[in-house]
């Protein structure tokens, strides 16, 4: 529950078109609703701006539908984002929402009831590498649900920079960069030299041995001469997406 759904909802109650008593029991559950192995966070979209997002490894179908259950339950407009997904979580939360989207490819989840853009530019997502697309993915989807314009520049590394100068103008009208790259993690820094935006890192293990599973590419993007990257964890597309959205809408 978002500040939009409690200011809809005290709205209706003044209006007469929602009982006192009905609209307590919509807010019953703030801050959260506990259901034994996990507890629902309704306030979150009202304290950072977007709901509670569920991570889904590590959780049977039967309980990222409990949880996801537990959302819908308020009948509030906020989107929905479940990370980490596979099929067969899919088919279970297809059967509970009609609307759910599987994004195979990065394993996400999305219940978009809102497609209100609420975000100031637009948030580019760049990929070096074909490998490295589920996890750019992850962040346009993460970025897109939470109500950004977002588009996307895939397979454009550095072993040929012909290849991303051929976007030059796209990189130079976004608001925010999230740069995806695996092997040694040159593009973020190459990306950040031609634009005065936020860069947000995302190392990948994408890579051969010496990469060490992604921490190549995460020592080589944490000392970047370029000042404006910034970075999240290896293979975390969630999170650059997420920071991505938060400095858009600033």
């Amino acid at each position: 529950m978002d500040k939009q759904d409690i200011q809809r909802l005290l709205e209706d109650v003044r209006a007469g078109k929602l009982s006192v008593a009905r609209g307590v029991e919509r807010l019953r559950h703030m801050p959260f609703e506990d259901l034994g192995f996990a507890k629902i966070d309704h306030h979150r979209g009202l304290r950072q701006g977007f709901a509670e997002v569920v991570y889904a490894r590590g959780k049977t179908p039967r309980q990222v539908v409990a949880i996801v259950r537990g959302m819908l339950r308020p009948r509030t407009a906020h989107n929905i984002l479940i990370t980490r997904a596979d099929a067969d979580i899919y088919r279970a939360i297809r059967r509970l929402h009609r609307d759910a989207k599987f994004h195979s490819l990065s394993g996400a989840i999305s219940i978009r009831r809102n497609r209100e853009i609420v975000g100031k530019g637009t948030i580019l997502v760049v990929a070096a590498g074909t490998s490295d697309i589920p996890v750019a993915e992850e962040a346009a989807i993460t970025a897109g649900i939470m109500g950004n314009k977002v588009e996307s520049v895939y397979d454009v590394g550095v072993a040929g920079l012909h290849r991303l100068l051929h976007h030059r103008e796209k990189i130079a009208a976004a608001r925010v960069i999230v740069c995806v790259a695996g092997m040694e993690g040159a593009l973020p820094s190459v990306v950040a030299g031609l634009v005065a935006v936020p860069v947000i890192a995302v190392p990948t293990s994408v890579g051969y041995g010496a990469s060490f599973g992604g921490l190549a590419a995460l020592l080589a993007v944490l000392n970047s001469c370029a000042s404006n990257v910034c970075v999240v964890n290896i293979d975390n597309g969630f999170g650059g997406g997420y920071v991505a959205s938060t400095i858009n809408k600033l």
